[in-house]
């Protein structure tokens, strides 16, 4: 299986975890010049909703490392730009609340990373 097929398989699992964990799911996938966003989710945080960009890693074994450490500070602003261009195209409000997560997957054991990374502008 090559990358992206393998890619779309575990951010399916990420996705189907966060449905059942309360979230709906926005967007899959977006791409923008500036990056790429894995999923899109809006979720109850305290009194009110939250926008969360999440980052999907995927890893067989730790042989190369954690997944969650593949997310790398590069990686990081290019997630916040692309996540400032949904936010433009789609007219969400600056005082929006937002959060960066991370969903590390290694072999069948899943990790979710709630505000793993700050924005970064």
């Amino acid at each position: 299986m090559n990358k992206r097929r393998v890619g779309s398989v575990y951010e399916e699992k990420a996705a189907e975890y966060l449905e059942k964990d309360g979230y709906r799911i926005l967007k899959r996938n977006f791409y923008c010049r500036s990056g790429e966003i894995d999923l899109i989710a809006s979720g109850k945080e305290g009194s009110g909703s939250v926008l969360v960009f999440v980052e999907v890693k995927y890893r067989f074994s730790d042989s190369t490392g954690l997944p969650e450490e593949a997310v790398t500070p590069f990686k990081i602003k290019k997630i916040c730009r692309a996540a400032d261009y949904y936010r433009i195209c789609n007219g969400i409000p600056e005082d929006r609340t937002c959060r960066f997560d991370v969903i590390a997957i290694q072999g069948d054991k899943l990790r979710h990373y709630k505000n793993a990374f700050s924005y970064v502008g």
